[in-house]
């Protein structure tokens, strides 16, 4: 059967680049020259490690620092990068470099990936976020390698860290070659300072960072006017990092933090709170947390970060909606109004369609998982959180996973990478006009 793309909605032609990207990263990962001698790992394992890469997540069921040599991290950075911008976005700016026009098609694509709502200046907008987050790599790669000197024999070392952790911070991939993520800079707080605001410029999307950029440059501030979009993700996603820091002090205070001091206390909640935006990194071992805070971090993870950015969840503009859905509805308002600007029937159905897509594909894996693997149930439920969000972190049973397991997880790191918007679409497939409409008949309800 020949494969035509005009056949396919912008939403399936977005699935279909995204495993194509997989099966490059496939390809790539199992190279032999990019391993470490001696080190041999089968398809099921190579294809996760692929995934994972893409979905920019971080679950891992190898080593990365046992399995790769100094090429295999380029590599696997590379992967990264383009999961984080996006097929799309890195695909667009190929063709501009070549000096091909974008057509009309290319830019639904893009669209799409991005999760916009209009093809005008698309092109412009990929070109913003491209030197954008070149930008803060570069410059958190110069950073965070200076600093590692004083942990690192060669410039060479201290430098390929630096550029790995940057870019893995920045695309919230969760990824790490010192095999126990950020611990061994637990009392460091330059380095988690540095890490958390590149896990927090990548998290809090790029439209926000166009728009920051916009403001410093433009000559009267004063008169500038953000988008109510970057006014709520911004008011919404550090409320929940804030949030999040406050009760996980609150949970651990008296258990894990019982003799800490306080400022590591503060260091280690803030930035446990803040890498559940995506990021995956930590610098602790979360299985010593009690089961109330893994809830937590499980519930945030879900949430993940904000739209068009490099994570997943079902993002923070769709649990604003949801959440101010219920509280004007209590309050008897039949629209619903913040920062000044009235929202759009549209928006809040489809924040609801969203959240409840992403409650449904997480209860359905969580079921699918106490069946096929032998792991308590609080487990199960931080590990799909953690893939459906694309963050990465672990209770410690990703390399334990039968076959099944790791199917799903696998799936639900693709579904958190191209999104629950663009999977919505791909289930309704092509737009069709109703003819006619059937009378309204009222319902009972709760």
């Amino acid at each position: 059967m020949k494969f035509k793309s005009k056949s396919l909605t912008p939403a399936q032609m977005i699935v279909v680049f995204y495993i194509i990207a997989t099966i490059i990263a496939f390809v790539l990962l199992s190279l032999p020259f990019v391993h470490k001698e001696g080190v041999e790992w089968n398809f099921i394992d190579v294809l996760f490690t692929a995934v994972s890469a893409v979905s920019v997540t971080g679950l891992t069921v190898v080593s990365t620092a046992d399995t790769f040599n100094e090429l295999g991290i380029v590599v696997l950075a590379l992967v990264l990068q383009l999961g984080g911008v996006g097929v799309m976005a890195l695909g667009t700016f190929i063709w501009i470099v070549m000096g091909r026009k974008i057509s009309f098609q290319q830019r639904r694509l893009i669209m799409t990936d991005q999760n916009q709502y209009s093809v005008s200046g698309i092109v412009n907008l990929i070109i913003h976020i491209l030197i954008i987050v070149l930008t803060i790599e570069v410059i958190g790669t110069i950073v965070l390698g200076t600093r590692f000197l004083a942990y690192f024999p060669t410039p060479e070392e201290a430098y390929l860290h630096g550029f790995f952790a940057a870019v893995s911070a920045t695309t919230n991939a969760g990824f790490d070659i010192t095999g126990t993520s950020l611990a061994p800079y637990h009392k460091d707080y330059f380095v988690q300072i540095v890490t958390m605001i590149l896990i927090v410029l990548g998290s809090i999307g790029f439209p926000v960072l166009i728009e920051v950029k916009n403001y410093f440059v433009n000559s009267k501030k004063r008169s500038y006017r953000f988008s109510l979009f970057t006014k709520l993700t911004t008011s919404i996603f550090f409320i929940l990092i804030i949030f999040g820091t406050i009760m996980i002090l609150l949970l651990e205070w008296n258990h894990f933090f019982k003799n800490i001091t306080w400022h590591e206390t503060m260091f280690y909640a803030l930035f446990q709170s803040v890498t559940t935006k995506s990021a995956g990194l930590t610098t602790m071992d979360v299985s010593q947390l009690t089961e109330p805070t893994l809830l937590l971090i499980g519930l945030l993870m879900f949430i993940g970060a904000s739209p068009s950015s490099v994570g997943g969840g079902i993002r923070t503009t769709t649990f604003a909606l949801t959440i101010l859905n219920v509280y004007y509805y209590a309050k008897g308002h039949k629209t619903i109004s913040i920062f000044g600007r009235e929202l759009y029937t549209e928006d809040i159905t489809k924040a609801t369609a969203v959240a409840m897509l992403g409650v449904s594909l997480c209860f359905v894996s969580i079921m699918v998982l106490t069946i096929t693997e032998s792991f308590p149930l609080i487990d199960i439920v931080f590990e799909v959180c953690s893939a459906f969000g694309t963050t990465g972190l672990s209770l410690g049973i990703t390399p334990e996973l039968s076959t099944m397991g790791k199917i799903v997880i696998m799936i639900l790191m693709f579904i958190g990478r191209v999104g629950l918007v663009t999977l919505l679409y791909l289930i309704g497939g092509r737009e069709k006009a109703k003819r006619y409409r059937y009378p309204k008949e009222k319902l009972i309800i709760g």
